[in-house]
């Protein structure tokens, strides 16, 4: 009896076969049942055939004796570019050689000379539900089992130990080298995970794009041993460059462990992972002692303020003095956002700015401290400097705000300064000068936030046309204490005057840092010595 026949009749097939009477015959039949038909009369036009149509080939037949190139070293060649077609052997050999051989190349199912037709159609269908189920539970790129396969796995098993394993800037890596490569580094990566972790003892599986799970197969296993290989493994990845095309590419990787029965372990390895990247730190033991549930409820519960906040208008822009280093006269504010409760408690953004960016309603907060810095300028003739981040710039409803605003406000876009952050990568330096360009049409100066701290450094004054350059605080804090800050602080002084470009110093906190900063002749100051962030109220 046939069973589940109807499968064939949406499916492409490749049928190779030297015999011409049978070819012919066989492909009469086959086109009764099936949508599709290439044949080929040899091992070779069938190998041409499917790499012109790999695409709508669904599954292959193919005799074994054939000229020019036979059928097992035609599936060999098939195979490498794509592991995962179903391929079915008609052949009139039954020996134990031949079948071993068979297996070993990777053909499904085979059927015997001559062809019984309703055989031929049940193994079909037969080998089509395997794969169906075989790539429900197998990722296609590293041959692993995949997150379908982890998560019955953890309903039917007793697991209690686990890692999830995920490449550092996996993105940047697609982005500097294509997804081709990307695809490559993780094939290999795979292999070193699968040739490190003992089969015996444990279970290895591809989540997700760059993210892959190591299942500790036996219960009770010593969750500190475990740390220890995959800490061992982390550094062999670190030091070990891959070779892809005989190019060699640098890799990191965090790993999260976690303990729990089955679905506990699976949530907590994914919550630790994301903790320690958030820490710096490479491997992590999932601990309760971490409150990350607490920090889920910090989020939401800031969700919901944020959306309170912007409807009421709770949120405003404070003014921190930014001073001449020799004069200690204001030169300027810097716009800094700030949460005012209902009960008038002044809340830093530190404790909301991550959340407003994950979640999408940033883009609200620079509006805010826009339209609350012309206020300063209009009302109170003070000169603002405004932070804006390289997501700000790559947004086009923030950038179209800005302009417009910029366009309406055009008589006092002059005391209007922006702040690039540099501490956020800028990815795509074309964008950003683009917008200089643009805000400088306003006479706005433009400068760079967090200097020495990010990505880009030095290069940046030579890639943009900014004004100045903010030295990040944490080269300024403790300055007064130590040799090399203050050698790495005036280098970044004297560079920046080679290029005619200004500095500020923040993070200036006493007078032995002012001092300092006044004796490496950097131009302007910014710090709790001169003044706390003010309310618009506060500035006369």
């Amino acid at each position: 009896m046939i069973n589940n026949i109807s499968i064939l009749k949406n499916i492409t097939i490749l049928y190779a076969e030297d015999e011409k009477d049978l070819r012919e015959v066989t492909h009469q039949i086959l086109k009764g049942f099936t949508k599709k038909q290439y044949v080929a009369q040899n091992g070779q036009e069938g190998l041409e055939l499917f790499k012109a149509h790999e695409k709508e080939i669904d599954l292959i037949i193919t005799d074994v004796n054939m000229p020019i190139l036979n059928g097992l070293d035609m599936v060999k060649e098939i195979k490498k570019i794509n592991l995962n077609i179903p391929i079915i052997v008609a052949t009139a050999f039954s020996n134990k050689e031949y079948l071993l051989e068979a297996i070993d190349i990777g053909i499904d199912k085979y059927v015997l000379k001559p062809i019984d037709i309703a055989k031929l159609l049940q193994v079909m269908s037969q080998s089509l539900i395997y794969h169906e189920l075989k790539d429900l539970y197998t990722d296609n790129l590293t041959n692993l089992p995949n997150r379908n396969k982890l998560k019955k796995d953890l309903d039917e098993n007793n697991i209690d130990l686990m890692a999830l394993l995920d490449v550092d800037e996996f993105s940047t890596i697609n982005d500097l080298f294509g997804e081709k490569i990307g695809d490559t580094i993780l094939y290999e990566l795979a292999n070193k995970i699968k040739n490190y972790f003992n089969d015996e003892k444990y279970f290895i599986y591809r989540m997700e794009a760059d993210k892959f799970a190591i299942v500790a197969k036996q219960n009770n296993q010593d969750v500190d041993e475990f740390y220890q290989l995959c800490k061992i493994f982390a550094d062999k990845i670190e030091k070990e460059s891959l070779l892809i095309d005989e190019d060699e590419i640098d890799i990191n990787i965090t790993i999260g462990i976690a303990q729990g029965d089955g679905a506990r372990a699976f949530k907590y390895s994914q919550r630790v992972i994301n903790y320690a990247r958030t820490k710096l730190q490479r491997i992590m033991i999932y601990n309760e002692s971490f409150k990350i549930q607490q920090s889920f409820e910090e989020n939401i519960k800031w969700v919901k303020q944020l959306k309170i906040g912007f409807r009421e208008n709770l949120f405003q822009a404070y003014f921190q003095p930014i001073v001449n280093t020799k004069t200690k006269e204001v030169h300027k504010y810097e716009a800094l956002i700030r949460y005012i409760t209902k009960e008038g408690v002044e809340i830093a953004p530190y404790n909301f700015i991550n959340v407003a960016k994950k979640t999408k309603l940033y883009p609200n907060i620079i509006k805010i401290v826009i339209q609350d810095s012309f206020r300063l300028i209009k009302d109170k003739n003070k000169r603002v400097s405004v932070n804006i981040s390289f997501d700000d710039i790559a947004n086009e409803e923030t950038t179209a705000f800005i302009y417009e605003i910029l366009e309406q406000n055009k008589e006092y876009t002059k005391f209007l300064e922006f702040e690039i952050l540099e501490s956020e990568e800028i990815s795509d330096f074309n964008e950003v000068s683009k917008f200089i360009s643009e805000i400088k049409k306003f006479d706005c100066i433009v400068g760079v936030d967090d200097f020495g701290a990010g990505y880009s450094n030095f290069n940046l004054l030579t890639l943009l046309d900014i004004d100045f350059v903010k030295i990040d605080g944490s080269l300024i804090e403790k300055i007064n204490t130590s040799k090399d800050l203050e050698i790495i602080v005036n280098t970044i002084a004297n560079f920046s005057k080679e290029f005619k470009v200004k500095t500020v110093a923040e993070y200036v906190s006493n007078e032995d840092i002012y001092n300092k900063i006044k004796e490496l002749n950097i131009d302007y100051c910014q710090g709790y010595y001169f003044d706390r962030p003010l309310s618009y109220d506060s500035i006369k």
